[in-house]
């Protein structure tokens, strides 16, 4: 099995990538979906996040909102929490790739927005990062109705750069140039690597 590795900055269309994907008959591992799982009702990381975190806990679920503004620009609470998050989100990861494999796939994607931030890229045999220009990146972001400028800043400070994510990527998909250019780069993509053997699972492989 070939593990694509599927990441890119906000805003710059990586959810539009992955429906393409799926469109496409790829299983894709959706770790923001994932993460919000773990915070919902009863969800394996409530117990764990009220913990660490007094007050966010509200009907057994993480008030994601309180969550945030604890977190939001304190580097060591962000920390704490992400180590009560990524090991639990890498367990599901495990869990969707031996699905994959159980269904005899010999593809599957894993959509991560921080995959190069948090060293995802070592269990990929390739990565795939969404890219669109800085100007139409901020429309896009500050067109959600939540957005601040402050907040984008923020989260753009704690992301990797686009260009250095162009630099480490093995596929580049454009996502600014109109939806048929990045359908045809998927589809070159998927071509591509459903010709090449993967290296990286089972794990320790």
């Amino acid at each position: 099995m070939f593990i694509l590795g599927l990441t890119g900055s906000i805003g710059m269309g990586k959810t539009s990538a992955v429906a393409v994907f799926r469109r496409q008959k790829i299983c894709v591992f959706d770790a923001d979906g994932v993460v919000h799982q773990l915070l919902e009702k009863n969800g394996d990381a409530v117990e764990m996040v009220g913990e660490a975190f007094k007050g966010v806990v509200i009907d057994c679920q993480v008030n994601r909102n309180k969550l945030g503004e604890i977190v939001f620009g304190d580097a060591g609470a962000l920390s704490t929490l992400e180590e009560i998050i990524h090991p639990l989100v890498r367990n599901k990861q495990r869990n969707f790739l031996r699905s994959v494999v159980n269904h005899r796939q010999s593809l599957a994607v894993l959509d991560i927005p921080l995959l190069f931030e948090t060293g995802g890229e070592r269990n990929c045999d390739a990565v795939a990062v969404v890219t669109a220009p800085k100007f139409l990146q901020k429309i896009r972001v500050m067109g959600r109705g939540d957005m601040t400028e402050t907040k984008f800043r923020g989260i753009i400070k704690r992301q990797m750069q686009d260009q250095e994510k162009r630099d480490r990527a093995d596929f580049i998909i454009p996502s600014g140039l109109g939806k048929r250019i990045s359908f045809q780069s998927i589809q070159k993509i998927i071509r591509i690597v459903l010709t090449l053997p993967g290296s990286h699972w089972p794990p320790g492989r």
